[in-house]
């Protein structure tokens, strides 16, 4: 009789936790910790890769030391931030973590147009196949970010619903932290469209060819005497 009535019990727990949300909750807590793993796993990866991009670039531009320390401090603040499965339930950490990787990959991108700066490395084999691996990592994370960003958002709207919200509370479930847009000011300012053409420069006249030009007006000696002959009979008439 007892253990028909515990059957009973758990039947309805069961069902009373299905409904409530509970379990929903639980899938998709477990969901976020894979896509977590996921994003850290292609972060590693392109971390693993910055050594081996650094000696490749240095054998090249050594002159570029502000570049190539740059480069080299920003993997240093990432490894220095603990990923723990407890760094997706703090936003500050959270935070914290996405400037930096943030960081990394803005020296990153200024280490590779240092690069275009010198041919020979350009075509070295060894920094094109860095590149190469780099490039798909970037794309990678990309991926990565974005199903993790999409399975904190399902679980946020859970925690967040009726009644859902309810076993959320009583479970101790919080809305987690997400990636966010790297500079959100820049990317949400609209971009300037200038349709205005400016006027063109006037077309400079062109050069006559000493050949065209006109000769110079020729005074005629016989004109001359002419004039002089009457000049004469005006003085002698008395003007």
């Amino acid at each position: 009789m007892f253990r028909k009535f515990a059957v009973i019990l758990a039947a309805l727990a069961v069902a009373t936790l299905s409904g409530c949300g509970y379990n929903t909750l639980q899938t998709q807590d477990e969901g976020i910790k894979a896509a977590w793993s996921e994003v850290l796993n292609q972060y590693q990866r392109r971390a693993d890769l910055v050594p081996n991009l650094v000696n490749t670039v240095k054998g090249y531009a050594a002159q570029e030391e502000k570049v190539l320390v740059e480069v080299t401090q920003a993997r240093a603040s990432v490894a220095g931030i603990k990923a723990t499965p407890e760094l997706i339930n703090d936003p500050e950490a959270f935070a914290k973590f996405q400037a930096a990787q943030n960081q990394l990959s803005g020296a990153l991108s200024r280490l590779l147009v240092v690069a275009e700066n010198y041919p020979n490395l350009k075509s070295d084999a060894l920094f094109r196949d860095l590149q190469s691996q780099l490039e798909g990592t970037e794309n990678r994370i990309t991926v990565a970010r974005n199903r993790y960003i999409k399975t904190v958002q399902e679980y946020n709207t859970t925690v967040r619903q009726f009644p859902t919200n309810l076993t959320a509370m009583i479970f101790g479930h919080k809305v987690k932290p997400n990636f966010a847009v790297a500079d959100e000011a820049a990317v949400s300012a609209p971009p300037k469209v200038d349709f205005t053409k400016p006027a063109p420069a006037p077309a400079p006249a062109p050069a006559v060819p000493a050949s065209a030009q006109p000769a110079p007006a020729k005074t005629s000696d016989a004109g001359t005497g002419d004039a002089v002959a009457a000049a004469g009979d005006l003085l002698k008439k008395g003007y």
